[in-house]
């Protein structure tokens, strides 16, 4: 294979979405762990458009809107220990537009590995655990190792090794506490 700019470049904004999301398993605060994903998918979604990978771009989107509308209603709403009415309705319009751009995006079945790490990540995420995050985090990065491999992203595959590898230690550590 010889490497393009354009893969080179996407594999330098792969390296820092892995460098965000290692940070994310590390943290107890959950509007942190957000904003730190939010860094994250900005990269991957410039990493994805270097590598033509449409469906992984869309996902990179909506995860981008997801923290987005979870920190703006923790703010407005606060932490509160039951899920509201208005949380679950959150969820199903997430999942709602995700459907919609994988549609849109879809390239093959392989292309809906993105689909199924967003949908679990954004479940892990809405959750009031960061316990949770953490288990989910295992199983999200399985999907995203099998997408990596699906669109040829080299340091994507290696790093997500490492990001399971934090996600595994951050959750020893959750349950240690």
């Amino acid at each position: 294979m010889n490497p393009t700019l354009l893969y080179v470049l996407s594999q330098i904004f792969i390296i820092l979405n892995y460098v965000f999301l290692v940070i994310t398993y590390q943290l107890k605060n959950k509007e942190k762990i957000l904003l730190f994903n939010i860094a994250s998918q900005t990269a991957c979604g410039l990493s994805y458009i270097c590598l033509g990978a449409y469906t992984g771009l869309a996902m990179s989107i909506i995860s981008i809107f997801r923290n987005v509308v979870f920190i703006i209603n923790e703010e407005k709403n606060g932490v509160t220990e039951k899920t509201t009415v208005n949380e679950i309705l959150m969820l199903l319009v997430i999942y709602a537009i995700t459907i919609v751009l994988s549609v849109i995006s879809f390239n093959g079945f392989l292309s809906l590995l993105s689909v199924f790490a967003t949908m679990l990540y954004t479940f892990s995420v809405w959750q009031k655990s960061t316990r949770i995050y953490k288990i989910l985090g295992i199983p999200v990065s399985l999907l995203w190792l099998s997408y990596n491999i699906y669109i040829h992203s080299i340091f994507g595959i290696i790093l997500e090794f490492v990001l399971m590898t934090s996600a595994i230690i951050g959750f020893n550590r959750e349950r240690k506490n």
